[in-house]
């Protein structure tokens, strides 16, 4: 945003997050460095992981989490959305949610499905597991 910049000069720009944290950037820095413009274009892509136990179908948690994109609006029909597995961890099933919103939609589309997803699939009865150990001791007779 506009309302962001603070100060150019010679030697430095001065910068202020969303989060109201003042940045300063050397111009040195910026002029040898990539810089990442999370504004300059209309779309952004949401990707949301969301583990699933190895107990249950993926093809029904990928249901489940489609059903449940298919409920917000503010989520973009092009491009389509994409819900596949990421990978097989530890602990779970990966499955990777990656949506297209307005960019001013990012923040609220995130948390939002984020939230909706840990409810859908509480709802539906799918698990969402946390890393175990299993302790295995020996007696010393």
């Amino acid at each position: 945003k506009a309302d962001n910049f603070k100060e150019l000069n010679l030697f430095f720009t001065e910068l202020t997050t969303p989060d109201n944290v003042r940045i300063t950037v050397l111009n040195s820095q910026v002029w040898g460095g990539a810089l990442k413009n999370f504004s300059a274009n209309p779309e952004r892509r949401v990707d949301i992981v969301a583990g699933i136990s190895y107990d249950h179908y993926i093809d029904e948690a990928m249901e489940v989490l489609q059903n449940m994109v298919d409920q917000d609006s503010r989520v973009l029909k092009d491009p389509e959305t994409f819900i596949g597995v990421a990978e097989m961890a530890d602990s779970s099933v990966n499955i990777v949610v990656r949506v297209w919103v307005n960019n001013a939609d990012y923040w609220s589309v995130k948390l939002d499905l984020t939230k909706n997803i840990k409810k859908a699939l509480d709802s539906n009865g799918i698990n969402i597991p946390f890393p175990t150990h299993t302790v295995y001791t020996q007696s010393a007779d």
